[in-house]
């Protein structure tokens, strides 16, 4: 393993305050967690880990009139939940924006938990994360032709299901949504700019308007990860499950020209592991290649598949899919300084959904998981899952392209 650098939020810009010692560990064989299908072994290694606890509250609304107890925790909420975090955009300042997604899971229950973008500072010398701002999703300009659940038109998550985003050059942000599934524009402070644009062909069960045809792929199945290209022109949405007729285990990746607003094809296709598993999170690297979080359906001790891989979309094989590499199996992240546990063991991330990916720096990524208030106990059995960071060093250079902008 290389010597550790000096751990930096937001490339190279922002000191977050930990410098690291060096120790030399052997590749993962998987000794104490199990090593993701098919994935070969890993060198990568725990530099950090951060923490905002499971009962972090917002703004003073009331919540969860539709969520069931679980965990110890009643429902309903005498405010909005600080959860559900479903994309991470590091920022300068060890700073960070991250989505909180739809709310409680479906269309159903989520009707009183409003969309927001939540502006945190991050610190892992202390292993704190703080809420210091943030903005909500909203149409005061009347651009959205759908029913809406508010008078107001702050935007709730029966309204939209919001799972990645992207920080444009302009200061606007694009959404990838589940229920269309669809793209969203707006502005810096989460106004929609334009009406929500939809992949010709993908219509899910949960779409405001199934007039222009049926469902072709399963509810929350939508876009979940999206990638931005280093001259911040070009998204890649990724769907997270199926389109009907596609083989199961083929998951699309289109390119969408933010400029015209339309998509323009397909970059790729990603092929699973199993036909069970799903996608959490997608970054560029460069204009081919990419990183993404793959994982199965379980949680805590269950729990099979739990991975960040490496992608390349320019498919030298010939098989028709971005080739793919596993760079950290997040079931057994070996923690050499005992930054999360005793000195020598290996950190888990045995989360259901871990849905939040960021690179750092060439050789730094940070993974967050969805904590699915009230209801995900992968840490702990019985407690509800705090929303977890885990910045992770791993040997291989990324080689990370400088934006173009």
């Amino acid at each position: 393993m290389r010597r550790p650098r000096p751990l930096v939020l937001a490339g190279a810009s922002a000191l977050v305050g930990l410098l690291l010692g060096g120790l030399a560990v052997p590749a993962l064989a998987g000794p104490s967690g199990p090593v993701p299908r098919g994935s070969g072994l890993q060198q990568a290694e725990l530099v950090g880990h951060a923490v905002l606890p499971a009962l972090t509250f917002g703004e003073q609304i009331p919540s969860g009139a539709l969520v069931a107890d679980a965990n110890g925790v009643d429902a309903p909420f005498p405010a909005q939940p600080v959860q559900g975090f479903s994309g991470l955009l590091v920022q300068n300042g060890g700073e960070a924006f991250v989505l909180s997604d739809n709310g409680y899971g479906t269309k159903a229950n989520s009707a009183d938990y409003l969309l927001r973008v939540n502006r945190l500072r991050v610190d892992v010398v202390t292993s704190e994360v703080t809420v210091v701002g943030g903005f909500g999703l909203s149409d005061p300009r009347k651009v959205l032709t759908q029913p809406l659940t508010r008078a107001d038109r702050r935007l709730t998550g029966a309204d939209f299901d919001p799972e990645s985003f992207q920080r444009m050059p302009d200061g606007t942000f694009w959404f990838g949504e589940e229920f269309g599934p669809s793209l969203l524009h707006t502005d810096a402070q989460g106004r929609v700019l334009s009406a929500p644009v939809a992949p010709a062909g993908v219509r899910s069960p949960d779409a405001p308007d199934l007039a222009g045809g049926q469902p072709t792929i399963g509810s929350s199945k939508g876009f979940e990860g999206m990638a931005l290209s280093p001259d911040g022109r070009t998204l890649y949405p990724m769907l997270e499950g199926a389109v009907a007729g596609d083989d199961p285990q083929t998951l699309r990746i289109y390119s969408f020209d933010t400029r015209t607003g339309k998509y323009t094809g397909l970059k790729s296709q990603f092929r699973l592991e199993s036909p069970g598993d799903a996608i959490g999170d997608l970054v560029a690297l460069d204009d081919d290649r990419f990183l993404v979080i793959e994982r199965d359906n379980a949680q805590g001790p269950a729990s099979q598949l739990k991975a960040v891989y490496l992608l390349d979309t320019r498919d030298a094989d010939r098989d028709g899919f971005a080739d793919k590499e596993l760079l950290v199996n997040l079931l057994a992240i070996p923690d050499p300084e005992g930054v999360a546990g005793a000195p020598g063991s290996f950190f888990t991330f045995p989360f259901v959904t871990i849905e939040q990916l960021a690179v750092l720096d060439d050789h730094t990524i940070v993974v967050g998981n969805d904590n699915n208030f009230p209801g995900s106990n992968g840490r702990t059995a019985g407690v509800p899952d705090d929303n977890e960071y885990a910045f992770i060093q791993v040997d291989q250079d990324l080689d990370v392209a400088a934006p173009r902008r």
